[in-house]
């Protein structure tokens, strides 16, 4: 067969065309049951979005942007039955939300690692929006690494390794699952980043923590360094000598801060903290959490080719719902 220019035209390749098809489908047929559409009271008009169910025990995670202050709503299952819930612990820092269906739910999805993603991986996005169950696109990992700010009260943080995929979500899809090819879940749907862009909440050993901390407490205590930072390369020897191609640039550092009071300015190469390397902000932030909240930390940066040592003291991070 030849095109209208006389080439020869590439084979329709419907094995391959099946082979997708069939994977997309058992990742939605595995996946959608699972996922519910929330429907939040709220002073200012009813929202809604979708919610992923994690424990057998009737837990399901969403956005804190979707339940906001609310603290009950309704859950929607894809098979028609509902459950009241109660909002366990919400963290806009992170825009991650527990809720707790009063009521038999489905089993819950696995929760994978979005580390293990690669760009041009395949992956599915599920949500139930507004009731309509099952909405399911299916696209692959356009970008890895990407940050996304968070803000509550006067309190603001960077959402490190945000996943960005050509799987376009729909209204109301937020707080849904972001599975890969085996039906795992690597991510929860938060954002449209643009035309054909969606912006999912990592699945890895930091947001498994702050979920921990959601089911226990309710909330995620944060230790606080006043450090504003972004990734940079090693210089070569130093790269060459410690094994490290990157660490963090400081870029700012919050007057009266533990940072400002420890000596570090910005310019400084952030390399080490607390005895591990230091490569991106997750690195540093990974380290934030309410254990190293007035306990000494160590922080090693390198500044005008010297390596000089500082001890910081984390204060706990407030403010984070006024």
């Amino acid at each position: 067969m030849t095109t209208a220019s006389g080439r020869p035209s590439e084979p329709f390749d419907g094995e391959a065309l099946d082979a997708y098809s069939r994977t997309v489908t058992a990742v939605a047929s595995a996946i959608t049951p699972k996922v519910a559409s929330l429907h939040v009271p709220g002073e200012r008009g009813d929202g809604s979005g979708s919610a992923v169910v994690f424990t057998s025990d009737g837990f399901l995670l969403t956005n804190a942007h979707v339940v906001g202050g609310a603290r009950r709503g309704t859950a929607a299952f894809a098979d028609g039955t509902t459950a009241p819930f109660a909002v366990t612990g919400s963290d806009p820092l992170s825009d991650l939300a527990v809720v707790r269906a009063e009521g038999a739910t489905p089993g819950p999805v696995r929760l994978g690692d979005s580390d293990e993603l690669v760009v041009g991986q395949l992956v599915v996005a599920v949500g139930n929006p507004l009731g309509l169950a099952g909405s399911v696109t299916a696209g692959v990992v356009s970008g890895l690494g990407r940050s996304l700010p968070a803000r509550s009260g006067h309190a603001a943080r960077i959402i490190e390794d945000v996943i960005q995929t050509d799987a376009a979500l729909n209204p109301g899809n937020s707080g849904g699952a972001l599975a890969d090819s085996r039906g795992v879940v690597v991510g929860i749907n938060t954002a449209v980043a643009g035309v054909g862009l969606g912006l999912a909440i990592p699945v890895n050993s930091t947001t498994r923590r702050i979920i921990d901390s959601l089911v226990s407490f309710g909330r995620v205590r944060r230790a606080f360094l006043g450090l504003v930072t972004t990734p940079a390369p090693l210089p070569e020897d130093l790269a060459a000598r410690t094994g490290q191609r990157t660490g963090l640039r400081v870029v700012d550092v919050v007057r009266q801060s533990p940072a400002a009071r420890a000596g570090l300015h910005p310019g400084d190469l952030v390399l080490t903290a607390g005895g591990r390397p230091v490569r991106d902000a997750q690195g540093l932030q990974r380290l934030m959490f309410a254990e190293a909240i007035g306990k000494p930390l160590q922080i090693t940066v390198t500044r005008n080719g010297a390596l000089v040592d500082v001890i910081t003291e984390p204060t706990e991070l407030l403010d984070t719902s006024a």
